[in-house]
């Protein structure tokens, strides 16, 4: 039995090209969407959902803590705090471990983009707020906007958004070649259920950003900083 609930999947636009046979895809998402009041699109990024609770550090699964050595900074970093989040569960991209996208412009390993409370997940505003005293940068914003009025106006931003870079420089882990950025996430500014998941938190993710397969944590590679050293959650 789970300790905890995992992170709800995050349905695709029916635009978003990045999609996997065992991917959903949220064909009224303009429904969803014309009901909420302010939106917040973020990047997506290519690491690995880790959950920190007062029960441990969790991956995908939230049967069991993790013990994977690419989690064992912020493991380290989770003895430090876990008295102190009560009820919280702060979800963040560990990039620690290189996998398709290697960033050059990364000043972290570690980013909050979620933040659960028993049957809510908090607002961005609260997100922000609690990782700031949690000293965590969230994960790169990129604009807050108002409900949108057009659907072809939104879809086509969307696309020029994910044409660009980013904020961390990513680049193809294998070819060291620039890419663009692996995708976007868009969800509601404000606070809602955790039950209402599916119709608040949308994405969309470029045609092939995935090629590690089963085998990459046999050969893995520790993403370098930005600025290496410093008072990084690696280095304590």
């Amino acid at each position: 039995m789970a300790i905890s609930q995992k992170y709800g999947r995050t349905y695709h636009y029916p635009f978003s090209p990045g999609t996997t046979s065992d991917d959903r895809i949220r064909h009224d998402y303009w429904e969803c969407i014309s009901r909420i009041p302010t939106l917040v699109h973020t990047e997506k990024l290519d690491g690995e959902n880790n959950c920190l609770s007062r029960h441990g550090v969790f991956a995908r699964s939230h049967a069991a803590p993790t013990t994977s050595p690419w989690t064992a900074g912020i493991r380290s970093y989770w003895q430090s705090i876990r008295h102190d989040i009560g009820d919280l569960e702060i979800f963040v991209e560990n990039l620690y471990a290189i996998h398709s996208i290697e960033y050059h412009n990364l000043e972290h390993h570690f980013y909050v983009f979620a933040i659960r409370e028993g049957e809510r997940w908090l607002s961005w505003e609260e997100t922000r707020f609690y990782a700031g005293m949690l000293d965590l940068p969230v994960v790169p914003e990129i604009k807050i906007i108002d409900t949108p009025l057009e659907q072809g106006a939104f879809e086509k931003d969307i696309l020029q958004i994910t044409g660009g870079s980013g904020a961390l420089d990513p680049h193809d882990a294998y070819t060291g070649l620039p890419v663009t950025m692996e995708g976007i996430v868009t969800r509601d500014a404000g606070s809602y259920a955790v039950a209402d998941f599916a119709s608040h938190v949308f994405k969309y993710v470029r045609k092939g950003h995935v090629k590690t397969d089963e085998h990459w944590t046999r050969n893995w590679r520790r993403a370098r900083l930005k600025y290496e050293g410093g008072t990084h959650v690696d280095d304590k």
